[in-house]
């Protein structure tokens, strides 16, 4: 078995080939070899969210998952998220409701909160509650963080 593979995935709308170690999970494949330092690494054991991010649509704990497997996706870090739509709504009231303190879950909590409203996710702060207790926060409480993802979802992710 071959200790390399070259793979292609699209990060933020730009194509990269590489050839890397099989064993590389997808979050140091971004951060040490593509320089999307913008997603983190917190607990490597896919328990923080820290490294949340999209891939076709779906969140993953990009920890838990080999670059490898990555192969042929579309995958979105945080600095791919536009500023308009339901990214953009949410970056602008996670700002105004003082939704991020030190930033570091920040984009993990993105990512879930835009799942969760394209998903149908409605204006119901339990739900809310449910769908990001996998994204620790040790800074804000939560509270400004339900608040922010649920003013989106009230006015129904526009």
């Amino acid at each position: 078995m071959a200790d390399t593979r070259t793979i292609t995935v699209n990060v933020n709308g730009e194509v990269h080939t590489n050839t890397i170690n099989v064993r590389k999970n997808l979050i140091d494949y971004l951060r040490d070899d593509l320089g999307f330092t913008g997603s983190h690494v917190g607990c490597e054991h896919g328990v923080c969210g820290a490294c949340t991010l999209d891939i076709n649509g779906e969140t993953v704990r990009s920890c838990l998952m080999l670059a490898v497997q990555a192969d042929g996706t579309a995958i979105t870090t945080i600095e791919g998220l536009a500023d308009n739509g339901v990214a953009g709504d949410l970056k602008k009231s996670f700002a105004e409701k003082n939704a991020l303190q030190c930033g570091y879950c920040t984009p993990g909590m993105l990512a879930s909160a835009i799942e969760y409203i394209n998903a149908g996710g409605n204006a119901d702060k339990d739900k809310i509650r449910r769908h990001i207790s996998g994204n620790y926060c040790r800074c804000t409480g939560y509270q400004a963080i339900v608040e922010a993802i649920y003013s989106v979802a009230e006015n129904g992710g526009n």
